[in-house]
């Protein structure tokens, strides 16, 4: 099996849609899952209109409430709604990377192991690190079944430049393109 890498020249999110054309591609490969990273619900609504109608299993993935202050919820109850609709499923936890430890290594100056998982997936680039975070939060909840073909979508802050597959064939993650 032969797979392209495609390097943007910057992250951000003017790559959504060059990662959407790249979504798109490989469902018509035959991928029937998509993880999706989405902290205000716009970049998973964008994958799951323009997806629509595809047999696929879309998961947008959430910052855990609180992320962005004390009982603060990022993606608002309409995008919500209107995600439930196009028939994806939501996921709103911590972050595998984060947890607890964040709170140690602020604290106590420490380093922990979930801090250097993430600066070590960091290395390989932000939308890397949560491809990864957001496939193992999404297998945790069953959201998608470990082992099988999963597309994982990711970016900087807003948007999408991150395209990464998790694949039988290609164990354990093959990264299509990164910011």
């Amino acid at each position: 099996m032969i797979r392209q890498v495609e390097y943007f020249e910057k992250p951000g999110k003017e790559n959504t849609f060059r990662c959407l054309e790249m979504v798109s591609g490989l469902v018509d490969e035959g991928f029937s899952h998509l993880v999706v990273a989405t902290t205000t619900g716009e970049t998973g609504l964008l994958f799951a209109r323009k997806l629509q109608g595809k047999t696929l299993n879309v998961v947008a993935v959430t910052h855990n409430v609180g992320y962005a202050g004390q009982n603060a919820d990022e993606c608002p109850a309409e995008a919500r709604q209107e995600l439930n609709s196009l028939g994806v499923k939501i996921f709103t936890g911590a972050i595998l990377t984060r947890g607890i430890e964040a709170s140690f290594v602020k604290s106590h100056q420490g380093v922990y192991l979930g801090y250097i998982i993430a600066q070590t997936l960091r290395l390989l680039g932000q939308g890397v690190k949560v491809c990864v975070e957001i496939v193992v939060e999404a297998c945790d909840a069953g959201l998608v079944p470990e082992g099988a073909d999963i597309i994982a979508v990711a970016g900087n802050r807003r948007g999408a430049d991150t395209v990464a597959i998790s694949s039988r064939l290609i164990h354990p993650i093959a990264f299509l393109t990164s910011g």
